[in-house]
């Protein structure tokens, strides 16, 4: 039986769950989250517990009963806690400025990139001398909010040799020496 998967979710105060058709909705004080689940997975509400089975003993069962009932915890996190993502752009020059859901970001091109950001997401930039410019990312949504801070990081990834780029504020950014002096 999966580790994961035998786990029951619990409901905090405030949270509802519902089950219907193979979609769970989950509804918490930070909004509405839906989750579309295989037919095979069976998904109970049993008071104030999530309880995912799984039919049989096949590997496609056992591979889908622990995402789901990850899937599902994430949705209910999302909706009480929510989640955030810090990205931080490091290099001369590089600033980023937001006016509402609109990034406005100047990472060493020739132009400033425009980066619309989903109204699910709520987006804040800090600009502190001697720090570098950070973005902040606040969403209830875990696969959305990763999704587009790996979309803003691919703009311009951390490059190995001067560290430059736009990286997470928790990435360790491996450097490589540079080339040998002549001589």
């Amino acid at each position: 039986m999966s580790r994961i998967g035998k786990k029951p979710i619990t409901i905090p105060a405030g949270v509802t769950v519902s089950v219907k058709d193979a979609v769970v909705t989950v509804k918490g004080p930070k909004g509405t989250l839906t989750q579309e689940v295989d037919r095979d997975i069976i998904v109970e509400v049993v008071e104030n517990e999530v309880i995912v089975k799984r039919p049989t003993e096949q590997i496609r069962h056992r591979a889908m009963h622990g995402l789901y009932r990850s899937l599902i915890s994430n949705l209910v996190k999302g909706v009480t806690e929510g989640y955030k993502k810090e990205l931080e752009l490091v290099g001369v020059g590089f600033k980023a400025t937001n006016a509402g859901n609109v990034l406005d970001l100047s990472l060493g091109y020739s132009h400033n990139i425009i980066f619309d950001v989903p109204k699910e997401l709520s987006v804040t930039t800090t600009t502190e001398k001697g720090q570098n410019p950070k973005i902040f990312l606040e969403s209830a949504d875990k696969q959305l909010i990763g999704q587009v801070a790996a979309k803003i990081r691919g703009l311009r990834k951390p490059e190995p040799y001067k560290g430059k780029g736009v990286r997470y504020s928790d990435e360790v950014v491996r450097r490589k020496a540079g080339k040998a002096a002549g001589k």
